[in-house]
């Protein structure tokens, strides 16, 4: 279970969470050691056409620390950020299982809430 002061979330610019819940898609290799989640926000609320420019990393944050991926892909639609797509990969199972964790926290922040 999820403190309340355990800090758990998903932030494009550091110190502001992401609201918009994110869909997302675990892949893995047949070796089950490589493997990579594509996070897809369909209406991100901390990125703007003001500031995507200056967007560098996707940063999840848990108690024991962040993971970071500079894989982020936006689309634009007018004047509108229309989808971000971020793409985290690992590449041993002691990372898969890091991410796992962050990911159940993360989940269990949200049903908390």
């Amino acid at each position: 279970m999820t403190r309340n002061n355990e800090v758990v979330a998903i932030q494009f610019l550091k110190g502001k969470n992401e609201k918009d819940l994110p869909e997302i898609r675990l892949f893995r290799n047949l070796d089950g050691k490589k493997g990579k989640a594509i996070y897809k926000f369909n209406k991100p609320t901390t990125i703007t056409m003001e500031n995507f420019n200056s967007i560098q990393k996707m940063y999840l944050i848990d108690k024991e620390g962040e993971l970071t991926t500079r894989k982020i892909d936006l689309s634009i639609s007018g004047n509108n950020i229309a989808e971000v797509k971020s793409t985290y990969s690992w590449h041993s199972e002691k990372e898969f299982e890091r991410f796992m964790r962050f990911a159940k926290r993360y989940a269990n922040s949200l049903t908390n809430h």
